[in-house]
């Protein structure tokens, strides 16, 4: 034992000594920032150097030798030095921002999916000079920046990074800084493939539940599947675009479109004929995937809670997972009458930001699963404990999710650390490049046979990015690859929020 462990210091002498010439060879280098050279000479001189093991008892060597020294970082020296971004083409422009530090470590976040990175870039100059392993201390001070939404979308971004930054410096999992873990592998939930016939539409599923492992599908149950059919809904022509659509997603700057109407307000209705037509739809995929796998539904349309109840128990007979986002999160009461009026679980919470605006929902059971997404209800901790307060009710969680894969590795961590967990959504299984716009540090698969791999070792989210495929999927609307962004460092306001 004892001649194996002198090998073991033989080797590790000479890796000091060619770590020690990398040290010199980076103090030495003029691009080298002051703040990083300063680091570099003070922590050279700390520490135990393992050339001088040969003094210590056999005891110390094993607990010296074994033992895990990111020597890469001084967490308790850490400060945020710059933050820039890069816009992906995952959904639409979807931004993801590195933050730096003073010893060239970075934190990767992201920007939910569509939103502007600007909603990040307004809290640089909060941020800059702080530790960021105090990452409490730093959302609260952010958490004022948020809203509903995508308006929530810098904040979460950021803290996003703090954590990913954190377990850096310490060189533990993101989820071994929330507590710890439930799951070594998290649970997904992807899209049923739709196609122009039942025979293509159930090719697909059987790839999707065989070949890619999924074990819960989602699918929407739209009036857009009744379009063109006769007497189907009541009141559709007033409100329908200039395709003939009941679009969802109506141009922003139209305030009054049927895609920026709230539900109760649009007095659109589904007659019987226009049920029937939504559960052979159902009834078509049920029969395709089966009663092993659970169907989550979404995207029905925007009409009000009595026609919501009438569809959900037209459709209760199918046995589905969920319904989801039937009325806006803002009304509680609604969603109580709902749920108290079908047998389905219903579900909300995506666009909701912090734990007190789900509070409500959670106190009065109004809904039956809280559905947060982690780039909008405000990040890792945040959502750890939205989590953790609902199952005190009862009330069990599953997470939307829509971006790239460094918000998708937050979601991981956070679900590995919560106990109430269902599944996770996974927005983009059909693109290929998707997955390639990181690395896994230490080459763990990312997703396995419909699960996500929890990184048991790797720090912070446990990725890095690849560059060389995320240069070829930037959004044309911004090619800019982390440039500068010395406009933002200055900071221009008091923001207080109290006398």
């Amino acid at each position: 034992m004892k001649n194996t462990l002198k090998q073991i210091i033989t080797n590790h002498k000479n890796e000091e000594k060619a770590y020690s010439a990398a040290r010199k060879a980076e103090i030495e280098n003029p691009k080298t920032g002051d703040d990083r050279r300063n680091f570099l000479k003070k922590t050279a001189l700390g520490g135990l150097g393992l050339s001088s093991l040969m003094g210590y008892s056999f005891e110390d060597n094993i607990a010296h030798t074994t033992s895990k020294i990111n020597r890469s970082s001084a967490p308790s020296e850490l400060k945020i030095t710059d933050m820039r971004y890069v816009v992906t083409n995952v959904m639409g422009g979807t931004p993801i921002i590195k933050i730096e530090t003073n010893q060239g470590i970075h934190g990767l976040g992201e920007v939910r999916d569509a939103a502007d990175v600007r909603y990040a870039l307004f809290l640089k100059s909060r941020i800059l000079g702080r530790n960021p392993c105090n990452v409490e201390k730093i959302f609260k001070i952010i958490k004022q920046f948020g809203g509903p939404s995508r308006q929530a979308g810098g904040v979460c971004g950021v803290e996003m990074a703090l954590w990913d930054l954190c377990g850096k410096a310490y060189n533990v999992p993101a989820w071994q800084l929330l507590g710890g873990r439930y799951r070594d592998k998290v649970r997904l939930y992807a899209d049923t493939p739709e196609a122009d016939s039942p025979e293509e539409q159930k090719r697909l599923i059987d790839f999707r539940v065989n070949d890619q492992g999924y074990t819960w599908l989602k699918m929407d149950v739209s009036i857009g599947e009744l379009k063109g059919k006769k007497d189907t809904v009541v009141n559709g022509k007033f409100w329908k675009d200039k395709n003939g659509n009941l679009a969802q997603w109506g141009d922003q700057r139209n305030f009054m479109s049927y895609g920026n109407t709230m539900h109760p307000f649009t007095q659109i209705q589904i007659t019987d004929k226009g049920l029937e037509e939504l559960q052979r739809v159902v009834e078509d995929v049920r029969n395709m995937v089966g009663y092993d796998i659970p169907i989550s539904t979404d995207h029905y349309g925007h009409f009000d809670l009595n026609n919501n109840i009438r569809m959900a128990r037209a459709l209760d007979k199918y046995r589905l997972a969920w319904f989801e986002d039937m009325v806006p999160w803002q009304y509680t009461e609604q969603w109580k009458t709902i749920t108290d009026s079908i047998e389905t679980p219903t579900t909300t919470g995506e666009d909701i930001y912090l734990l007190k605006d789900f509070k409500p929902l959670i106190h009065q059971r109004a809904v039956d699963i809280i559905h947060p997404d982690l780039a909008s209800s405000g990040g890792l901790l945040e959502t750890k404990r939205i989590a953790d307060y609902a199952e005190e009710f009862g009330v069990a969680m599953a997470m939307h999710q829509a971006g790239t894969p460094v918000s998708f590795m937050a979601n991981v961590h956070c679900a590995a650390a919560t106990q109430n967990f269902l599944a996770l959504e996974h927005h983009s299984v059909d693109l290929p490049w998707w997955e390639g716009l990181v690395k896994t540090v230490g080459g763990f698969k990312m997703i396995d046979k419909g699960f996500a791999t929890v990184p048991l070792t790797a720090p912070g989210l446990g990725i890095e990015l690849n560059e060389e495929v995320l240069k070829k999927h930037i959004h044309p609307k911004d090619k800019s690859y982390f440039k500068s962004t010395k406009e933002w460092d200055e900071l221009r306001s008091h923001d207080r929020t109290y006398s």
